[in-house]
C-alpha cells in the first residue's frame, strides 16, 4: 500500500473512532448512483465532473434541446416562417442525436399518443 493510502486510511479511521461519520446526512439509507455503464471508464471521472457542477454530456444537451424544439412547435402554427425553420433544427439535433447511438422516439410521442388513448379507452 501507498504512503498516502496508508495516511489516508489511518485519518479515516481516527474519524470513525472519534464519530465525526455518525449524524451524517443520508446515513444508514442506501446510495442513489447514477448509470454511467455507457460511459467509457476514461471519462467517467469527467463526466462525474461535469455532471456535478451543473453541466450536461453533450448528447444529453442535445436531447434536452431536442425536446423543447419538438414542445415548442406543436405550439406554433404550420403556416409561419417560425415552423419551417424549428423543423429543420430540430431534424439536424435528431440526426446528430442517431450518429451518438441515442433513440429519437421520444420526439414522435407515439407512447405519449397510445398512452393517452387508452386512458380515454378506459373513462
Amino acid at each position: 500500500m501507498w504512503l498516502t493510502d496508508q495516511w489516508a486510511e489511518r485519518h479515516i479511521l481516527d474519524a470513525q473512532r472519534k464519530g465525526e461519520f455518525d449524524n451524517l446526512a443520508g446515513s444508514g439509507e442506501p446510495l442513489t448512483l447514477d448509470d454511467d455503464s455507457h460511459v467509457p471508464a476514461e471519462l467517467r471521472a469527467g463526466y462525474r465532473l461535469l455532471i456535478n457542477a451543473g453541466c450536461l454530456p453533450p448528447e444529453l444537451e442535445q436531447r434536452k434541446e431536442a425536446v423543447a424544439l419538438a414542445d415548442l412547435l406543436k405550439n406554433i402554427q404550420r403556416d409561419s416562417p417560425e415552423y419551417s425553420q424549428l423543423r429543420r433544427h430540430l431534424a439536424l439535433l435528431e440526426l446528430k442525436l442517431r450518429q451518438a447511438g441515442i433513440n429519437t422516439d421520444f420526439l414522435h410521442g407515439d407512447y405519449a399518443n397510445k398512452l393517452q388513448q387508452k386512458i380515454s379507452e378506459e373513462e
